[in-house]
């Protein structure tokens, strides 16, 4: 059948390996240090990949291939648990794939006993994910809508744009008895900015964080940051992650980090920081344990898993 799917050029691909972790579904690898579309079935055609090539390698071609399987790439997802569930849900609905959407649900609920995460935190999530128009369009029939209810509508673009508002009762706070001392034992710590090699990574504790999680979280500080060091990042708007992904195989291999952290947001944009950590730890030498922790947009703990 004909249809759209990825198309690599090896003579533009610099075998960084960003978009491997960008690709929810698992279709890539990196095969004698090139980017390689390694099932037909696995790819979705849809090109999350494309906008973390740094050389503009990967296009999106229309030709016969495979038809793509999502019950076959949800069997492959779930032993690589809940975040890789979500991101690729949700990659579904953004792009309004509702039968694909509908299919993967649908295998999820049939094997909820086998999963190792809870199914019904994950669908909670997909279901704050605001219509498409296309959604919006399809009416109360829409396989989209069978697999995942829509909620009502907070505008389009991205989940992690949406405006809301928190209200709170302020009087309900009790007054710090004192200012809280900051645990930041370092500077700078900007991805693009830090230095691997400085002293204060050698055998650390390293604490990587979405940029928007020390705002949300209100005892980031003591809960946190305390006795690590720390990197930033924004996986959404940040450019050229490839050094991100170099620069931490280096604290990993060179500066000999202990543990890698990784705090991020519950929306679904914020989980690419996620596969970048495990990305790293795959392509370094040394093997580091990593911990995923997900902060709620209300300032809650989500979850906290070692992966």
């Amino acid at each position: 059948m004909n249809r759209e799917i990825v198309r690599i050029d090896r003579e533009l691909c610099n075998g960084c390996g960003v978009c491997i972790p960008n690709c929810h579904e698992g279709a890539l690898q990196l095969i004698d240090g090139k980017a390689t579309l390694v099932s037909e079935l696995m790819c979705d055609g849809l090109g999350a990949c494309l906008g973390h090539c740094p050389e503009g390698a990967i296009t999106i071609e229309t030709r016969e291939a495979a038809a793509y399987d999502e019950t076959a790439v949800i069997q492959e997802m779930v032993s690589q648990g809940k975040n890789v569930i979500l991101a690729h849900l949700s990659h579904l609905k953004e792009h309004s794939q509702f039968d694909y959407l509908k299919e993967g649900v649908h295998y999820l609920r049939s094997h909820q006993q086998e999963l190792q995460f809870n199914l019904s935190e994950v669908l909670q999530t997909v279901h704050a994910i605001p219509s498409t128009p296309h959604e919006k369009e399809a009416g109360p029939s829409s396989p989209g809508k069978e697999a995942i209810p829509a909620p009502q509508s907070h505008g389009g673009g991205c989940p992690g744009s949406r405006v809301m508002s928190f209200s709170s009762d302020e009087k309900s706070e009790p007054e710090p008895a004192a200012p809280q001392r900051s645990q930041l034992r370092q500077w700078p710590i900007q991805m693009h900015l830090i230095n691997p090699n400085a002293p204060y990574f050698k055998k650390a504790d390293l604490l990587l964080a979405a940029d928007c999680v020390a705002f949300a979280l209100g005892e980031f500080h003591t809960l946190q940051l305390k006795g690590r060091s720390l990197a930033i990042a924004c996986p959404k708007l940040d450019e050229e992650q490839e050094t991100y992904l170099a620069k931490l195989i280096e604290l990993i291999d060179v500066a000999q980090i202990n543990t890698l952290q990784v705090i991020i947001m519950e929306v679904p944009c914020c989980h690419g920081l996620v596969r970048l950590a495990q990305s790293a730890v795959q392509s370094a030498k040394r093997k580091v344990p990593i911990k995923a922790i997900v902060v709620g947009i209300k300032g809650d703990i989500v979850s906290e898993s070692w992966l």
